[in-house]
């Protein structure tokens, strides 16, 4: 076995041990944070699929909810994805570097209270197959990606977006169709 393949076991068995489901194919690059800060009374779950590439940097944090990670899905370096109201994003997907994605919002009907303080929206976030987020991607909660779209570098995605739709801007606006 190859330094790089102990390399890899080691950090699989570290994830093992905090009970995050990952595949042996998987790459798990340096830095990577999976499950870190959870509530304590209900640290939530992650499973990542198969082939997956897990690159420097990325985070994921259930917050008591549910992050289900496709196969050969890829996540560029720096990557967050916060899973309080439920994240799955589908396979052969690619989520370039510094994307953010998002499934829960806070609420602010109390003047009298801190927001902090204010319960949260659970909004499920779904990202479907063969979909490309550009760099610096954000998807907000609530959201539905839809098969094999394109979304461009630096768009906030706000609204669903049909399948294979390109999309791009602040907020995301669909401007054509993947043939």
């Amino acid at each position: 076995m190859t330094l790089n393949g102990i390399i890899q076991r080691y950090r699989h068995w570290q994830l093992a041990l905090r009970g995050v489901r990952l595949d042996r194919s998987c790459f798990v690059d340096r830095g990577v944070s999976l499950g870190s800060r959870p509530p304590v009374q209900s640290p939530g779950k992650i499973e990542v699929g198969p082939e997956c590439e897990l690159g420097l940097g990325v985070e994921l944090t259930p917050w008591g909810g549910r992050i289900r990670i496709g196969r050969r899905v890829f996540l560029g370096p720096y990557v967050v994805i916060y899973g309080h109201g439920g994240v799955e994003i589908g396979d052969s997907t690619l989520v370039s570097m510094h994307c953010c994605i998002v499934s829960s919002n806070h609420t602010v009907p109390d003047r009298g209270k801190i927001i902090r303080q204010q319960p949260d929206i659970l909004l499920p976030t779904k990202i479907g197959r063969d979909v490309w987020l550009g760099a610096g991607v954000k998807v907000m909660g609530g959201v539905t990606i839809g098969d094999g779209c394109v979304v461009g570098a630096g768009a906030v995605v706000t609204h669903d977006l049909p399948p294979y739709a390109i999309a791009v801007g602040v907020p995301a606006k669909v401007i054509g169709q993947r043939s």
